[in-house]
């Protein structure tokens, strides 16, 4: 059976090095986003057309938002708190990550308000990484040991499964997660990319999996239930690295792309900029940290 591609259209020429970790805030109707290598946190409000950034100082893999209307922040080797505008950043309790061969890459906050953060080594060859979760109390735990480039991650309705992506292996895992701990167990397998690697991912309101390729100028909609392919999204650029329900019927993909070690003639139309398509599908909302202790 043919599988439906459809075209994405440019939304933001925001000219990322790295850009990486859409999250849409549906109180706002804006587009947030980093770029890693460019150590900005992005701003972009559809329907004015209104982009404004903020310079972290440092590496910043991911950004997520608190319920009072800030954001957090995986940023390098350590947690950061504050405002939209990126004036009051601070470090959000004391977690400090203990290994220069690695930094915060995708982040994302489960349903229960639990900040999972990932690691990745430096040169995206060796398991020296980590998938942290971090407690609105500060504490953090360590999820997964053993990981090259932690990367996507998404939910079911039931915050009972963690669907997960470490790049390097080019598999889609699922977990078991226990909704009280957010431990997980029973890692199996439920897709595989061949053709690039499953980078960031959402999920719809069917359950099936929206996945960002790394080299493969496409985003995958994947049926986890059977591994399936059931629709693709072409973009003119190659580097393809996460994607987010938005708009304001959260019917809306938003796909961010890289430029980064792009030689120009390889690197398609666009490169780091960010994209959107119709996707015939919702998504979910995204689920804010609550925050619970001081952040000095």
């Amino acid at each position: 059976m043919a599988v439906a591609v459809i075209e994405a259209h440019l939304a933001l020429p925001a000219g990322a090095a790295l850009g990486e970790g859409p999250v849409w805030d549906e109180r706002a109707d804006e587009l947030l986003f980093v770029d890693i290598e460019g150590h900005r946190v992005h701003t972009f409000e559809p329907a004015s057309g209104a982009h404004r950034w903020f310079d972290v100082g440092r590496s910043v893999g991911a950004v997520v938002l608190c319920e009072d209307g800030s954001l957090l922040l995986a940023a390098d080797q350590m947690f950061l708190a504050g405002s939209r505008d990126g004036a009051s950043l601070r470090p959000f309790g004391t977690f400090r990550v203990d290994d220069d061969r690695v930094r915060f890459n995708d982040g994302k906050v489960d349903p229960f308000g639990r900040f999972y953060a990932g690691t990745m080594h430096s040169g995206e060859r060796e398991a020296h990484g980590r998938l942290y979760v971090l407690e609105g109390d500060g504490a953090v735990r360590t999820a997964l040991s053993d990981v090259t480039v932690s990367n996507g991650l998404a939910w079911d309705p039931s915050g009972t499964v963690l669907y997960y992506v470490d790049s390097p292996t080019r598999s889609i895992d699922a977990f078991d997660v226990e909704p009280g701990s957010g431990s997980l167990s029973r890692r199996r397998s439920v897709a595989m990319v061949s053709d690039g690697f499953p980078d960031g991912m959402a999920i719809d309101d069917e359950g099936m999996l929206w996945v960002a390729v790394w080299g493969g100028y496409r985003v995958d909609r994947v049926d986890p239930s059977s591994g399936r392919l059931l629709g693709r999204v072409r973009l003119p650029t190659k580097q393809v690295t996460s994607v987010a329900f938005g708009g304001p019927s959260l019917a809306q993909l938003y796909i961010t792309t890289a430029s980064t070690g792009l030689d120009p003639a390889d690197a398609g139309a666009h490169a780091g900029d960010v994209f959107v398509v119709d996707a015939g599908v919702s998504g979910p909302a995204s689920s804010r940290f609550a925050p619970s202790v001081p952040s000095d």
